[in-house]
């Protein structure tokens, strides 16, 4: 049992299919994948990659969001859109004994999405709505502020969920626009797998794009965290302070060294309790519930970011709090005994990850998707198992940049 990559032949271009073969339960699932076509691509309007997939949500243009609905309903199939930041997903679930009514429904959907002014209408009245309850998610004006201020006049600077103005301005010309250049063969990577054969599969994939254009792939753009250090404080009526930091973490998709920072980062704050974070700032000094910090990876931008909710009157303390823990832990690294718990959680834990369906085919997308070999969560975890303390010290000694924190605080 294992998943694998088959380049499939859709209509003259070559569509990678990730796939496993899975009967012990009489199911099947299948995201299909567009590259560069996330929150990544809302370069003329933010909100934009989030609300072309929430008019696919509404249904095809013969049947209506209603009774499209009410026939997936009827044979227990899902059928959803969704965005990442990178990436733009159809997903497919149901029983394999309505596969094909499945597979036809979802080819329906993309060859031809309800594409109204009604539907529209819908799309911007509900987003608007959730819009309006996020200006008092104070966790989330704190995140969005940060992101403002790490990456600064870029997209990623953008909410992904978009503004009351670029909601406000959507215009159908704008979904269509948006679906003309990402919703392309050229762009797709489709995971399957489930209670089926490869033959199955590869049908059901040239079913579904059979009436999706070819299109261009185009090149991810990459952002660099701003390197100034900045604090910006946002006034709030609120009871605690939301403070969230971020610097910049100097590596890409690939890189060699990419299983230190597992481990280094799971020591820091990633963890939960026995984390560094977690204990300096909760357990010793009682100044946050949890104290969280992590690495993110992409292959359009690197960082890393943390945050911690505390008392009003603690604020200031749990701020240096936080520098100097991440200081220490720049200029001493970890202990042996540290490094060891690490590994015991990590390599432990591996068969929680594979366990499923789901896990495998979304591990090896991942692998695949960043251009790693298909065995590279093995072979990392066979590093990290031979990883010794002098190594990763020097590895976290040698990345100075996470010092330089920026802060985005909510507060009364």
């Amino acid at each position: 049992m294992g998943s694998e990559v088959i380049e499939l032949d859709v209509n003259g271009t070559k569509v990678p299919l990730v796939f496993e073969s899975d009967n012990r339960l009489p199911i099947v699932s299948m995201q299909i994948v567009f590259q560069n076509g996330g929150s990544i691509s809302n370069t003329k309007l933010a909100g934009l990659a989030r609300a072309v997939s929430k008019m696919y949500g509404e249904g095809t243009a013969t049947l209506g969001s209603k009774a499209f609905a009410q026939k997936l309903d009827a044979k227990a199939i899902h059928i959803s859109a969704s965005t990442g930041g990178e990436t733009f997903v159809f997903e497919l679930s149901c029983l394999k004994e309505h596969m094909q009514e499945g597979v036809q429904a979802l080819a329906s959907l993309i060859k031809d999405p309800n594409l109204s002014e009604d539907a529209l209408s819908q799309v911007k009245t509900v987003t608007l709505g959730e819009i309006q309850r996020k200006s008092t998610d104070f966790d989330y004006i704190a995140g969005k502020t940060l992101k403002e201020l790490m990456f600064k006049n870029t997209v990623l600077a953008l909410p992904t969920i978009g503004t009351q103005e670029s909601i406000t301005k959507l215009t159908l010309a704008d979904i269509n626009n948006f679906i003309e250049e990402h919703i392309v063969s050229s762009r797709a990577i489709v995971v399957m797998g489930g209670d089926l054969s490869q033959e199955e599969a590869t049908l059901s994939v040239q079913t579904i794009l059979a009436s999706v254009k070819v299109g261009k792939m185009s090149e991810l753009p990459y952002f660099n965290v701003n390197k100034k250090v900045q604090e910006e404080i946002v006034r709030k009526k609120t009871e605690q302070a939301y403070v969230y930091f971020g610097s910049p973490f100097n590596m890409k998709t690939g890189d060699a060294e990419y299983y230190k920072s597992r481990v280094a980062i799971f020591i820091l704050g990633s963890s939960g309790f026995g984390s560094r974070l977690m204990e300096e700032i909760r357990v010793k000094k009682g100044l946050a519930y949890s104290a969280y910090g992590r690495v993110t990876v992409n292959q359009t931008s690197s960082y890393f970011s943390g945050y911690l909710q505390t008392k009003l009157e603690s604020q200031n303390e749990a701020q240096k709090s936080v520098n100097e823990v991440i200081h220490t832990f720049v200029d001493k690294g970890v202990t042996q005994e540290e490094l060891d718990q690490a590994k015991r959680f990590l390599l432990g834990s591996e068969p929680l990850r594979v366990e499923t369906l789901s896990q495998r085919l979304g591990r090896t997308f991942m692998d695949y998707y960043k251009g790693a070999p298909l065995n590279n969560s093995q072979l990392e975890l066979d590093k990290i198992e031979t990883l010794d303390l002098k190594d990763l010290n020097a590895f976290i000694k040698k990345h100075k940049e996470i010092l330089d924190l920026t802060y985005a605080i909510v507060t009364q």
